[in-house]
C-alpha cells in the first residue's frame, strides 16, 4: 500500500519543464533536470544529467571533460531554491527570488565528468527572516563528490 500524496504536494517526479516554471534560470544555466523526492520545508532530491554536449566542456578541459566545481555548487543552489519554491504558495513565489549569498565549507572529493548523473540532496537547516541556510551534498554512483553549506536571501522581484 502506498501513501497518497498530501493535499497541495507536488506530483513527483518534476521534469525539466516543471522546474523551469519554478526557477528563473534557463539554458545553458538551468542545472537541474528532475526532482524525485521532496518534503516541504525539510529536504529535496534532484538530478543533473551531465552530457558531453554541456557548453562548459569546450573549455574545461578540452580532451578531458570535467564539470567545474562552481557549477556543481550552482546546481546545489538551484536545488535549494526548488525546495523553497515547492514549500511555498505558488502566488508568493512569483513575488520574490532567492539569491545565493554565502557558501561555506565547500569540499570537492571527486571529479564529475560527461556521462555522470549527479544526485543533488539539499536539507533546509534553518530560516531566519528572509534567509535560509542549507546543507547540500552532491553524489555520483553513491559516492559523495561535493558538499557545502549555503545561505540564500530572499529579495522582492522588481515590478
Amino acid at each position: 500500500m502506498t501513501d497518497a500524496p498530501k493535499p497541495g504536494a507536488p506530483t513527483l517526479p518534476i521534469d525539466a519543464s516543471g522546474i523551469a516554471a519554478l526557477l528563473p534560470h534557463r539554458y545553458p544555466f538551468l542545472l537541474v533536470d528532475r526532482v524525485t523526492a521532496f518534503e516541504a520545508h525539510k529536504s529535496l532530491r534532484a538530478y543533473k544529467n551531465v552530457t558531453i554536449n554541456e557548453p562548459f566542456f569546450q573549455g574545461h578541459f578540452p580532451g578531458h571533460p570535467v564539470m567545474p566545481g562552481v557549477l556543481i555548487v550552482e546546481a546545489l543552489a538551484q536545488a535549494s531554491g526548488l525546495l523553497v519554491m515547492l514549500s511555498r504558495d505558488p502566488d508568493t513565489c512569483k513575488k520574490s527570488l532567492f539569491y545565493l549569498v554565502k557558501v561555506d565549507n565547500a569540499r570537492f572529493s571527486q571529479i564529475v565528468t560527461a556521462g555522470d548523473q549527479v544526485v543533488l540532496d539539499v536539507e533546509l537547516k534553518r530560516t531566519l527572516r528572509s534567509m535560509c541556510l542549507f546543507h547540500c551534498r552532491a553524489s555520483v554512483d553513491g559516492k559523495q563528490v561535493a558538499e557545502a553549506e549555503m545561505l540564500c536571501a530572499e529579495r522582492p522581484v522588481d515590478a
